[in-house]
């Protein structure tokens, strides 16, 4: 990971963002709403504009901001984004509406492991972009990488978690911190010894795994 000073001076050197999207930065910051940290979005923004995906499956929404992000960057996309909780659920239509992506972003409203049939209706996708429960990422990457066209990647966020997998985890203060440590350690594993998929971990942001076919 890196150090502070090169975070920040990496971060200076990211392009402004259109006001709306500094606003739902600091909205984020002030309601303690988990978004993509910068240098991760940036990435996955310039590895989305040479893929030019077709169609994107996002599992976790929040309050809309990566999918608004990858729409505006991806001018000929349209997103599936699935999203649990019922507040930041209507955040993000909100955000959507306001930016005047609802055409090309479809949200979907509840559990992402339940909602597999009305979502396969929309597939196949080019990408799908993980960043929901952490614990739940192996139940997710198994049930939608069968939707993944022949050529997609998929894209998971936080597996680094803030490098907490690579800490003893005796070091770690809670039950919760070491059994989603251990969790992520799985799936990160996982991932990389995948007969039929090769894995790379990029060490920006909060860690971002892209996993393509073999």
């Amino acid at each position: 990971m890196l150090n502070e000073d090169v975070l920040t001076y990496i971060e200076n050197l990211i392009p402004d963002r259109p006001q709306y999207i500094k606003q739902m930065e600091d909205f984020a910051v002030e309601h303690d709403v988990p978004i993509m940290e910068k240098t991760g979005i940036e990435v996955l923004l310039l590895l989305l504009s040479m893929q030019k995906p077709k169609k994107i499956l996002e599992i976790g929404t929040a309050i809309g901001y990566s999918a608004i992000r990858m729409a505006l960057k991806v001018p000929t996309t349209e997103i599936m984004t699935v999203e649990l909780d019922d507040v930041r659920y209507q955040q993000a239509n909100e955000n959507i509406i306001q930016m005047g992506l609802q055409s090309r972003i479809h949200t979907l409203h509840g559990d992402a492991l339940e909602l597999s049939e009305e979502i396969r209706k929309n597939g196949p996708y080019d990408a799908i972009f993980i960043d929901a429960t952490k614990a739940k990422y192996t139940k997710f990457f198994a049930l939608y990488e069968p939707m993944l066209t022949e050529n997609g990647i998929i894209y998971t966020d936080n597996v680094l978690f803030k490098g907490t997998v690579a800490r003893d985890r005796s070091e770690l203060k809670t039950r919760r911190q070491r059994t989603l440590v251990r969790k992520l350690d799985e799936y990160n594993h996982f991932l990389t010894t995948l007969t039929n998929y090769e894995t790379t971990i990029i060490p920006v942001g909060d860690g971002i795994a892209v996993t393509k076919r073999k």
